[in-house]
């Protein structure tokens, strides 16, 4: 996964905007949003009442240390440990998984700079240092065996300090199963957040999709329909001399097609636009006739299976629509099977532009999303071929 593609964390986005290892965010990039971010402000929440626990530690240094300065310099340590205990989690989020573990271990080799205060209790504080690396998300297996190697080390140092005693298992048993839970707890936010980073990356695609279908719809829509009306209005202009009734007729047809082609427009943005291969061998008439085509056209549709008349209405109305467009055909044929049409004409056949047409390169998708394939080339009438099988 590359820099740009990481999940950014954003103020107001996630409550809790822990990642997992895999998808943790670019290195460092987000450090100054993840600080301040919703689940950094409940973490300060929550972690600085866990703190509460650090008064009888402080306590306990206040009664061991020789002087009020050395007092002084022990709570002083102490409140650091504190702090950079609460900012440490909402770093390690910023981080990459690599960088992670460093911050616990960080927050290990830091209780002892209380040994001269704690001695071997610096074990006290050691929930603290479990609970940071239990929040880090950097892999339930290095994540258990931590756990397990801080609260076996507690043991020890419990033995060191007292020798023996079934009591000192308390504390070992309490980091062990705090952090476990908040490991736990953790792991279950970061795959929530993982489930919602692949919800926003579906609903991208599914919008990205949606504009495509729309955008070779109108296309196809208006690329057929303004191909008509640049037909007809040619026709209207050679007949409004010699036969002004019938060029009259022929405005009134284009001005029909004008307001169709508008519906259709409004109809597709609505997501509710459909065509008919009835309706589209019916338009191919009359546009081809307006050329001056020939048109051999099927008498009915039913030689197509139901399922597969929709897209076949497409393939026409993309072919009729290259034929009248570049062919400078006499004749085209519309050929009609169970799986199969074909658009052919006698014109100049294919030319080089072909692949790189808007509109021949949408109805391949179309074609090919419907399970199809397409085909171009030149036909037995000695011009342009369209082919689709089903």
């Amino acid at each position: 996964m590359d820099e740009n593609s990481h999940p950014r964390v954003q103020r107001g986005s996630s409550p809790w905007p822990v990642l997992p290892r895999s998808l943790g965010p670019a290195p460092f990039a987000a450090l100054p949003g993840v600080l301040w971010s919703r689940g950094a402000v409940s973490w300060y929440v929550g972690g600085g009442i866990s703190l509460l626990w650090l008064l009888a530690t402080g306590q306990e240094i206040a009664a061991t240390a020789h002087s009020a300065a050395s007092a002084t310099g022990g709570i002083a340590l102490l409140a650091a440990f504190a702090l950079i205990y609460l900012v440490a989690i909402p770093v390690g989020w910023g981080l990459p998984a690599p960088w992670r573990i460093a911050l616990p271990v960080g927050l290990l080799a830091l209780t002892f700079t209380l040994y001269p205060w704690l001695g071997w209790g610096v074990r006290d504080v050691w929930t603290y240092v479990g609970v940071s690396l239990a929040m880090m998300v950097v892999g339930w297996r290095i994540t258990l065996i931590g756990i397990m190697a801080l609260a076996l080390v507690a043991v020890w140092f419990g033995v060191l300090a007292d020798g023996w005693d079934e009591a000192d298992l308390w504390l070992p048993a309490i980091v062990f199963s705090i952090s476990l839970m908040m490991a736990a707890f953790t792991n279950a936010f970061a795959s929530m957040n993982q489930l919602r980073a692949a919800q926003d990356r579906l609903q991208t695609m599914a919008a990205e999709r949606e504009r495509g279908r729309m955008a070779r719809d109108i296309h196809d829509i208006l690329g057929h329909s303004l191909t008509v009306i640049t037909v007809k209005s040619e026709l209207a202009g050679r007949l409004i001399d010699a036969d002004p009734l019938r060029a009259k007729a022929e405005i009134a047809e284009i001005e029909q097609l004008a307001r169709g082609a508008l519906a259709d427009v409004r109809t597709t943005v609505a997501g509710s636009r459909g065509v008919t291969l009835s309706g589209e061998l019916a338009a191919a008439r009359v546009a081809l006739e307006a050329a001056g085509i020939d048109a051999e056209l099927p008498s009915g549709t039913d030689a197509v299976t139901p399922a597969h008349r929709e897209i076949a209405a497409w393939v026409v109305r993309e072919g009729v629509t290259n034929t009248l467009r570049h062919s400078g055909a006499s004749r085209c044929a519309v050929r009609l099977g169970q799986r199969e049409v074909e658009i052919a004409d006698d014109g100049v056949g294919p030319v080089a532009s072909t692949d790189s047409s808007t509109g021949l390169a949408g109805l391949r998708e179309r074609v090919e999303s419907a399970g199809g394939r397409m085909t171009v080339g030149r036909s037995d009438l000695g011009g342009f071929s369209l082919r689709v099988l089903l």
